[in-house]
C-alpha cells in the first residue's frame, strides 16, 4: 500500500488507464446513486475535427482582439505587433505539447487531467483552481466587451443605446453590466441543451466572424498610413512585454480544445490537429488584424476607445453601414466564445467533481443531454456575477495568468510523461523534444514577469483560497483517498 504521509497524497497520480477508462463510463461515476454504482450516464463523443477546430478558433479569435487593442496598444505603441507575435510563439510551442498530452490523454478537464497524471495531485488541484479563475473570468471579460458592441449596433442602427447605468462595471455612473448577464444567461442555456447543438451553432457562428474580420482587413488597409507605425515602440521593450503579458489570454481557445477530450470522435487524432489547425488560423488573423488597425489609426486614440474596431471602419468609410456590419459580426463573434470557453469551465468542473476533488454533484449528468446541468447553471451564476461587476481590465489581466500557469504546467508534464511512460500510445509527438517544452516553460515565464503586480495580488488570493479547499475538503473527499482508505480496486500511482 501506498504511503499515506502528506507528501505522498499531494504526489500520488491518477493512472492514465483510469483517466480514459472513466471517460468511457466505467470505474466509479462520480454522482452515482450508491458510492461504487455504475449509472452508465457519460458525456458523449459526437464532435468531429471541423466542429473541434471551429472551438479552438472559436474560442480564441474574438477573446481578445475585438476589445484588447484598447489596452494593449497604449501599452506597446504600434509595437504591439510585437506582442501579438511573442505571444503567439508562445502560444505556438505550447500547442504543441498541448497536442502531444492531448492525444496521449483523450479525456475531459484539459491542463487539470495532465497534471493529476504526471505531477499528482496537489500540483492538479492548484491547475484546476487556474484554469476554473482563467476560464471564469475570461468569460467575464469577453461578456463584458459585449455591451460595447451591442451599443454600438444599436446607436448606428436605431438611434438607441442601453442605458449607462446598465451597461458597465459599478464607477463612473454605471450601476451593472445588464448586456453580460443576459449574454451568459443564452449561452447557459443553449450548453444545458447540449454540446452537439452547442458545437454546431458555435461553428456556423466562427463562419462568421471570419468573414467580419476579413472585412476589416480589407476596409482597414484602404486607410492604411505608414506615418501610424512611427514611432514604432514608443514605450520600449518594456512596454511590447507588458502588452504581450496581457493579451495572452486571447490565446485560451488552445486549452478549450483539450477539455473537450471526451466528446471527441476519434480523439487520438482528432485533438491534436484541431490545436495545430486553430493555432494556424487565429495567429495569421490576429496579426494582420492589428497590423490593419494600428495602420489605420494613430496609436494614441485606442486608449479608452469603445467597439475600437467597429470605430475604425466608421471613421475610415465615413459611413454607418460598414461598422453597423462589424458590430454585428462582433456581437455573434463574442456569442461564440463566450459560449465555448463556459463550455470549457463546466468540463473541468465535471473532471473535478469525478475525481472528488470537489463535490460529486459538479460531476452529475442529465440522463436526457448528457450534460451537466447543475454545474453549468452554478457556472453561469459566477460568471455573470463578474461580468456584471467587475472592470474588464482587471479580468483581463487575471486570465493572463492563469492561463501561463496552465501552459507552464502542460508542457513540464510532457516531458515527465515521456519519463514516466514513454510506451504510452501517443497521436502525436512534440517535435525538437525536449528543446520544444523547455521553451515553452522560458516564454510563459517571460510573460508572466511581465504581468501588474495587482495580477499578482489576486492569484496570491486565489492560492489562498485553493488551500484552504484542498485541505478542508479534497484531500479527504479525493477518490484516490478513498480508494486507499477503503482498499478499493483502484490503482494508484505515487511520484
Amino acid at each position: 500500500m501506498a504511503s499515506n504521509t502528506l507528501g505522498a497524497r499531494l504526489l500520488r497520480r491518477k493512472p492514465v488507464s483510469t483517466l480514459i477508462a472513466e471517460s468511457e463510463g466505467h470505474g466509479l461515476p462520480a454522482g452515482a446513486p450508491e458510492e461504487g454504482g455504475r449509472s452508465g450516464i457519460h458525456l458523449r463523443r459526437s464532435i468531429g475535427l471541423w466542429q473541434l477546430s471551429a472551438i479552438g478558433i472559436g474560442a480564441t479569435i474574438g477573446t481578445g482582439i475585438f476589445f484588447v487593442l484598447r489596452d494593449a496598444v497604449p501599452a506597446a505603441g504600434p509595437a504591439v505587433i510585437l506582442s501579438f507575435v511573442i505571444a503567439a510563439v508562445t502560444a505556438g510551442l505550447t500547442a504543441l505539447c498541448y497536442a502531444e498530452m492531448a492525444s496521449a490523454i483523450p479525456v475531459s478537464g484539459s491542463s487539470y487531467s495532465y497534471a493529476y497524471a504526471t505531477l499528482g495531485e496537489g500540483v492538479a488541484f492548484g491547475v484546476g483552481i487556474c484554469l476554473l479563475m482563467e476560464y471564469g473570468v475570461s468569460a467575464s471579460a469577453i461578456a463584458v466587451s459585449w455591451a460595447e458592441y451591442l451599443n454600438k449596433f444599436l446607436d448606428l442602427a436605431f438611434g438607441f443605446k442601453i442605458p449607462e447605468q446598465l451597461s458597465g462595471a459599478p464607477g463612473d455612473g454605471h450601476w451593472f453590466n445588464l448586456p453580460a448577464l443576459l449574454l451568459v444567461a443564452m449561452v447557459c442555456f443553449l450548453l444545458v441543451r447540449g454540446v452537439s447543438e452547442s458545437a454546431k451553432v458555435n461553428a456556423a457562428m466562427v463562419g462568421i466572424k471570419i468573414l467580419i474580420l476579413v472585412l476589416f482587413v480589407g476596409v482597414a488597409l484602404t486607410g492604411f498610413h505608414s506615418g501610424n507605425l512611427t514611432p514604432f515602440m514608443p514605450l520600449g521593450i518594456g512596454g511590447v512585454q507588458t502588452a504581450a503579458s496581457s493579451i495572452f489570454f486571447s490565446f485560451i481557445g488552445l486549452d478549450a480544445v483539450s477539455t473537450a477530450g471526451e466528446e471527441v470522435k476519434n480523439p487520438r487524432r482528432t485533438l491534436p490537429l484541431a490545436i495545430i489547425i486553430s493555432l494556424v488560423v487565429v495567429t495569421l488573423i490576429y496579426i494582420l488584424v492589428a497590423l490593419a488597425g494600428i495602420g489605420a489609426q494613430p496609436w494614441t486614440k485606442f486608449d479608452g476607445q469603445e467597439a475600437g474596431l467597429a470605430q475604425i471602419m466608421q471613421d475610415i468609410t465615413g459611413q454607418g453601414w460598414p461598422a453597423m456590419i462589424f458590430a454585428v459580426g462582433a456581437i455573434i463573434s463574442i456569442f461564440s466564445v463566450t459560449l465555448v470557453v463556459i463550455y470549457g469551465q463546466t468540463r473541468i468542473l465535471y473532471s473535478m467533481g469525478r475525481d472528488g476533488m470537489l463535490p460529486k454533484r459538479f460531476a452529475q449528468l442529465s440522463p436526457r443531454t448528457g450534460t451537466p446541468v447543475w454545474n453549468t447553471l452554478a457556472v453561469g451564476v459566477g460568471v455573470g456575477a463578474l461580468a456584471a461587476f467587475i472592470p474588464l481590465d482587471v479580468l483581463a489581466d487575471i486570465t493572463s495568468l492563469g492561463t501561463l500557469i496552465a501552459f507552464s504546467v502542460v508542457s513540464i508534464g510532457v516531458i515527465v510523461l515521456r519519463r514516466t511512460q514513454p510506451d504510452l500510445p501517443r497521436g502525436f509527438k512534440v517535435p525538437g523534444y525536449p528543446v520544444v517544452p523547455l521553451l515553452s516553460v522560458a516564454f510563459c515565464v517571460y510573460l508572466i514577469t511581465g504581468l501588474h503586480a495587482d495580477t499578482f495580488r489576486a492569484g496570491a488570493i486565489a492560492l489562498v483560497v485553493a488551500v484552504a479547499v484542498y485541505f478542508g475538503y479534497s484531500i479527504k473527499h479525493s477518490r484516490l483517498e478513498r480508494a486507499a482508505q477503503q482498499a478499493l480496486p483502484v490503482e494508484t500511482e505515487v511520484g
